[in-house]
């Protein structure tokens, strides 16, 4: 059995897996249709990766002796190779979790998909086509989405809420939050894409915010999508005072980087009686803590705590690790910029207090130069790292609740990288949305399908685990001889057979 890449008269090539055991070229398989070279090449490698699986299998036992010599004229017999371990697994996870309450199954194919094909909804159509047997177009994909923002959403984002309260043993009593952005391959603004400062580093294309409360262990709890060009500050208030009311929460202490950390929102946070652990700025406090802060001889682990005013406290930490990287960070900024001024690349322009320009200055009103002293002087700097709160939690426990926001920053990785939320093909506000719900959907699953495996005690990660699942197959047969159609699994390896036995699937 071979790859065959068939050019049609309509200038698109058509992937095919070749069978010629009996003598004649026939086509087992016909993995896809293809226009463009990145389309071309997707196909071929999913055609190696079937024609690996079937050239792996020695034997089926399909216990019915008399059809045996069936294998002989395998092309007449075999109807359909389909991929079913994302089925077996993630829909039977999907179930638990409550998502199967929305009744379209499109919603459980999209949110499926995301983790295992996250592609644009053309490509979807494929998947679901070629994969699952499920024939539908983009134009019925575009108007379940219209259909899914006015009668689903809000359940959705309920269903995930509630399955994350469950697993918390009903105490959402922490949040962690950030934002992102997510920007747009066009030029064109409208009220949502907007300009704005980017995270990407792709300032002139328009962009949205979103925004991402999550509980211990990146568990998710709510999102938000603001405009592209809203200050990240302001988007903090309105996102927790909005779920807190929801959901009809209590006490909710919040944790968030320094990004986040502004005298409005502190008042605001203060006002309403949230706890609060927040990223402090070090080198933007008051002239005398900064005096007191680079006065002391600090020793690996060291904290020390200020007081501020209304039951405000500074926490600061040193780490000689810490220490290290900083300086090693600052070596190599002062080192890039030797480098462009020696090369005369620095302009006036770039004198600003942006990273490690920084240590910019202006000579004599017309040239360029470095300020060493602004560089020995960050020194005093190095392994510090600070925490602004209103908690009565210890030193130690306040430091080590904030050192949880990295899952906020795996979320968004997940999300931006394994989910691939963008590129992000819609241009309608309400479209826009509602692939941010499918995502953060799929987000779901993906942390209770990891969930899971750690309970499970499982030696592969969650992206191991995923390629497991996306190589479990199933072939419906004709049998010669009884005249009878049956689905069986492909024999399976020693990791596939652990995994349907981990999540208590019937082999």
């Amino acid at each position: 059995m071979f790859i065959r890449k068939k050019k049609n008269n309509s200038g698109s090539i058509s992937v095919q897996l070749i069978d010629k055991s009996s003598g004649k070229y026939v086509v087992a398989k016909s993995v896809g249709l293809g226009r463009t070279p990145r389309e071309i090449e997707d196909l071929v490698n999913e055609a190696q990766e079937q024609l690996s699986l079937i050239k792996n299998q020695n034997e089926i036992d399909f216990n019915y002796e008399e059809d045996t010599e069936f294998l002989n004229n395998l092309e007449h017999s075999l109807k359909k190779l389909s991929v079913v371990g994302p089925e077996l697994i993630l829909g039977k996870i999907f179930n638990e979790i409550g998502f199967n309450k929305i009744p379209d199954e499109l919603f459980r194919h999209l949110v499926i998909a995301r983790l295992v094909y996250p592609v644009s909804k053309l490509k979807t159509v494929d998947y679901l086509l070629h994969y699952k047997g499920i024939l539908t177009n983009k134009d019925k994909i575009y108007r379940y989405l219209d259909r899914f923002d006015q009668k689903y959403k809000e359940q959705a984002i309920d269903i995930v809420f509630n399955h994350t309260k469950e697993i918390l043993n009903n105490k959402i009593t922490v949040a962690f939050y950030d934002i992102t952005t997510l920007y747009f391959e066009t030029s064109d603004e409208d009220d949502l894409r907007k300009l704005g400062f980017s995270k990407d580093g792709k300032a002139r294309n328009p962009q949205i915010l979103l925004s991402l409360l999550v509980g211990i262990d990146g568990q998710p709890l709510a999102y938000e999508v603001f405009e592209g060009n809203k200050f990240e500050g302001h988007t903090l208030i309105p996102v927790v005072e909005s779920f807190k009311k929801k959901y009809n929460l209590y006490s909710l202490t919040i944790i968030a980087d320094a990004g986040l950390l502004s005298k409005e929102n502190i008042e605001k946070l203060t006002e309403q009686k949230y706890l609060f652990i927040l990223g402090a700025r070090l080198k933007n406090e008051q002239k005398e803590i900064k005096a007191q802060i680079t006065s002391l001889k600090y020793k690996n682990g060291q904290n020390i705590t200020i007081e501020k005013a209304d039951g405000i406290k500074l926490i600061v930490n040193y780490s000689t690790k810490r220490a290290k990287k900083d300086a090693h960070s600052r070596e190599e900024g002062l080192q890039r910029l030797e480098k462009s001024l020696k090369s005369g690349k620095l302009t006036k322009q770039q004198v600003n207090n942006r990273g490690y320009n920084k240590y910019l200055r202006i000579k004599n009103k017309i040239a360029v130069e470095i300020n060493y002293e602004a560089y020995k002087e960050d020194k005093k700097w190095d392994g510090l790292k600070g925490y602004i709160t209103n908690s009565g939690l210890r030193e130690d426990q306040i430091i080590e609740n904030y050192k949880q926001l990295w899952n906020i920053e795996k979320a968004f990785r997940i999300s931006k990288t394994d989910l691939r939320i963008r590129p992000i093909y819609h241009r309608l506000e309400r479209r826009i949305k509602v692939h941010i719900c499918l995502a953060f959907c799929s987000y779901k699953l993906y942390k209770e399908f990891e969930r899971l495996l750690k309970i499970k005690k499982s030696e592969l990660s969650t992206e191991q685990a995923l390629t497991v699942v996306k190589t479990i197959y199933q072939a419906d047969i004709i049998l010669p001889k009884a005249k009878k159609k049956v689905k069986v699994l492909l024999p399976l390896s020693l990791e596939q057979k652990t995994l349907l036995e981990n999540f208590n699937i019937q082999i």
